[in-house]
């Protein structure tokens, strides 16, 4: 394989050990480098622009190596999009919630989406519309953080936590999704989700994407440029 077909990943400077990415997740190269200061504060909560700016800076630094795309390890960086994209000379895909607007088109006008974030409180109308998803599109939003065992990966990262929980949580949300709105199909924000989107499907017979799925698709488009 090419070494130019190497992604590239921006991840947090304080990196959760249950991240669904590892060197086995992808079938392709993937180079890893970390921000410095870029962690749930100054992402999630407040977004913060000397991060903005680091992460500039280390992607001009990666395309200059030969990095044929850039991704992301937080689906709130949707925030950066448009900076980040217009950076550099490559694609830039900061977050699986750019998935919502091509998966709404693949359903019935009537269908919702079904989007499980790591934090709802925090997921705001500029998160979405800087991903593509604009105010028309029928989505239905559920939040991870009222999870005690999936707050352990931002809150106690060196605990052990109990992945079953953690399965039962997220899909007890997928099928309450379900109850209230027919779901067409799910995008999974947090790129700590991707373990159990075989289980969401398992549980409701709906396709599921994310962060896995995303960049898949990426890596098909720009494989043999």
């Amino acid at each position: 394989m090419k070494s130019n077909s190497i992604k590239f990943k921006l991840i947090f400077e304080s990196n959760s050990q249950y991240k669904c990415y590892t060197f086995l997740t992808f079938a392709f190269p993937v180079k890893y480098s970390r921000v410095k200061g870029a962690n749930i504060h100054t992402i999630l909560e407040n977004p913060c622009q000397k991060v903005l700016q680091s992460m500039i800076r280390e992607a001009c630094k990666m395309e200059e190596q030969g990095i044929k795309a850039i991704t992301t390890s937080c689906g709130f960086n949707s925030i950066f999009q448009r900076e980040l994209a217009d950076s550099v000379n490559i694609p830039v895909f900061t977050s699986s919630l750019m998935q919502i607007p091509f998966v709404r088109n693949m359903l019935r006008k009537r269908q919702a989406v079904g989007v499980i974030t790591a934090k709802k409180s925090a997921l705001s109308e500029q998160h979405l519309e800087n991903a593509g998803v604009n105010k028309q599109m029928p989505i239905q939003i559920q939040g991870m953080e009222a999870c005690s065992e999936w707050n352990k990966i931002f809150s106690s990262p060196d605990e052990d936590i109990d992945i079953s929980m953690v399965e039962n949580d997220i899909i007890s949300r997928a099928c309450s999704m379900m109850e209230l709105s027919d779901i067409g199909a799910f995008v999974l924000e947090c790129t700590d989700l991707p373990p159990f989107s075989n289980a969401v499907r398992k549980a409701t017979g709906r396709p599921v994407f994310d962060f896995v799925t995303l960049t898949n698709f990426v890596y098909q488009g720009i494989r043999n440029c």
